[in-house]
Order: structure tokens, then sequence, then C-alpha cells
């Protein structure tokens, strides 16, 4: 038995868009912020005993179906450990699921973490990154803490996260702004085939990705959270834009996305530097450098209530301890 805690990350360079379902390999590289406020722990046994494995999720067990992506990641362990045993998997996310706030990252990330662990294997974070990919493509950058980058790669070896910062030591923040944290009607695997297959622009989209990974690196070298954010946001709207541009059209945002969207913006015009990024989901997250919370909390609290306001730091990478 093993457990393991693993972090949100947010993508301020975007993965939308998969090369192969099947091994999770995307059509971009991406690069993201993991959160020190959103995480999920997760224990796994593995007990020859059982006929079939249990998945308890927030408390409540999950059927066959619901659990399939955790089974085919125990599965994998299986596969790797050559045991036969079923496992029982408990579960617990301090993030809303499946809400856009990368619930599936934090996962993943910790399933992977507990199950390997569990079964006897000694994983590096590389091959902890691989295996956590396979169940869910953002988590192979929930191994990491700070800034970290996925490289997309060609096949199942060579797709996996690497860390950019992991001691950020510059005063970036984020704001999440819990617009919606209710299950979305259309999920991040969904509106990512209907992106990919039928926008006209995603082969633009993947241009602005190569384009944009050289420069907010080049940012994060430079420690300019200012052109982080700025980067990060084009960034958004850009994925976003392969939505409306989908057949059919359909995007992740609400009206309370766009008032937060405009609020944003009017801070700035007002000499107070803040940018905002979307995931697939209608909540926002605002980066911006540590001076200017007070100021940009003030101004949201206007439009939204205070308890809907989570701030994070850069966070720490997958712990894992034998129980």
């Amino acid at each position: 038995m093993a457990t393991a805690k693993a972090y949100t990350n947010i993508a301020l360079v975007k993965y939308w868009g998969k090369k192969d379902a099947k091994l999770i390999i995307p059509q971009t590289d991406s690069l993201s912020l993991t959160l020190n406020e959103f995480y999920t722990t997760t224990t796994v046994k593995f007990n020859s005993q059982l006929n079939h494995d249990i998945v308890k999720v927030d408390e409540r067990f999950l059927d066959k179906e619901d659990a399939a992506k955790v089974i085919h990641v125990l599965n994998i362990v299986r596969s790797l450990s050559k045991t036969n045993s079923f496992a029982e998997v408990t579960s617990i996310n301090n993030v809303p699921t499946a809400a856009g706030l990368a619930s599936s990252a934090s996962a993943f990330a910790a399933l992977a973490g507990a199950a390997s662990t569990a079964a006897g294997l000694h994983l590096s974070r590389r091959e902890l990154s691989r295996l956590a990919r396979r169940g869910s493509g953002s988590a192979t950058r929930s191994i990491y803490g700070g800034l970290v980058e996925w490289q997309k790669g060609t096949d199942d070896a060579s797709s996996f996260a690497k860390p950019i910062d992991e001691d950020v030591d510059f005063p970036i923040e984020m704001l999440a702004v819990l617009i919606n944290t209710k299950k979305k009607k259309i999920s991040s695997r969904s509106g990512m085939q209907l992106s990919v297959s039928t926008s006209p622009y995603y082969k633009a989209w993947q241009e602005v990705v190569a384009h944009d990974m050289v420069a907010i690196k080049r940012a994060i070298k430079e420690k300019d959270i200012n052109k982080i954010g700025h980067i990060a946001e084009e960034n958004a709207l850009r994925m976003h834009a392969l939505t409306l541009s989908a057949d059919p059209a359909f995007t992740y945002f609400n009206g309370e996305t766009l008032m937060i969207i405009n609020a944003v913006e009017d801070l700035r015009n007002h000499g107070i530097n803040c940018y905002y990024t979307m995931d697939a989901g209608p909540n926002v997250k605002i980066i911006y450098d540590h001076k200017d919370r007070d100021k940009i909390v003030t101004r949201l609290t206007d439009i939204i209530d205070s308890d809907r306001l989570v701030v994070s730091q850069p966070g720490p990478g997958i712990k894992i301890w034998n129980e």
C-alpha cells in the first residue's frame, strides 16, 4: 500500500489536441505552472483477495465505466510489476472535478505515484511522468513542481514532462476565479478531438504553440512576469478560438467568464499588470506579481464573492510514501 499527493497544474502554453489518442501523445509541446492550493491525495492497496478493482473518489464508489481510466493505469502498473492482484483505490480531490481546474492532472499523477509504489516499482520521475500521461495528458506535468514543460515526443518513450524551474524564486502568483465548479458539458477529450478534426485553424495553432514555447521559456529565464502573463493570455485566447471555429462550434465561456476578462483588462488599463488564462471550463485564472494581489482581489470582489477567489503560489512536485 502507498499514498501519493500531487498538485494540479495550469497550462500557460496549452495542450489542446492528441496525435495518438491511445497513448495520449500530444500534437504540440506545452508548459505549465504547478499550483500549491489544488491537489489530490490517493492511496492504492493491492490485495490478492479481491476479484475486481475498487475505486472510490471523494467518498463515492465508481462503477466500472466511470473507473475505466483508473483501471487502465492500474493495468499498466500490473503489467510493469508482473502482478495479477486487484487494487483498492481511494482518492480525495482538493479541487473541483472536471470543471476546468486540472483535477485530472493531479488525480492521475497521484494515481501513478501511489499505484507504482504500492506494486513495488521504483520509477524515476521521468518514468512516473510517462505513466501519469497514460491516464490524462496534463498529469504528465504534475509530477514536477513549479514551471514544467511537456515535450510532445513521437512515442510512449519520448513523450514526458521535465522541469523548467522547480524552485520559482520570483513573485509570480495565480488567482483562480471559481465561476462554475460543476462538471462541464463537453469534456476536454471531446473538445480536443472536435477541434483537431474540424477547425480550419488547427495547423496555425501548432505554429502558434511552437512560437510561444520559445518566447515563454525566454521570459521565464528573464523572470519577467508581464511577458509570461501576456504570452499565456494570448495563447489561451487562441486555444479557445479553436473551439469557436470547430464544427459544431462550442465554447467553455459563460457570462461571468467574460465579466472577469473585462475586469482584468480594466485593471491593466489602469496600470495594474495582470493577465488571464482559461482551460476547458469557464473558470478564469489570473497571473500577476504578488505585490498587486490586494488591488486585483479588491477589484474582483466588486463582481464576485471573495470565497470564490483562491490565491495560489507555485506548488511542489509529487510526494509519495508507503503506508
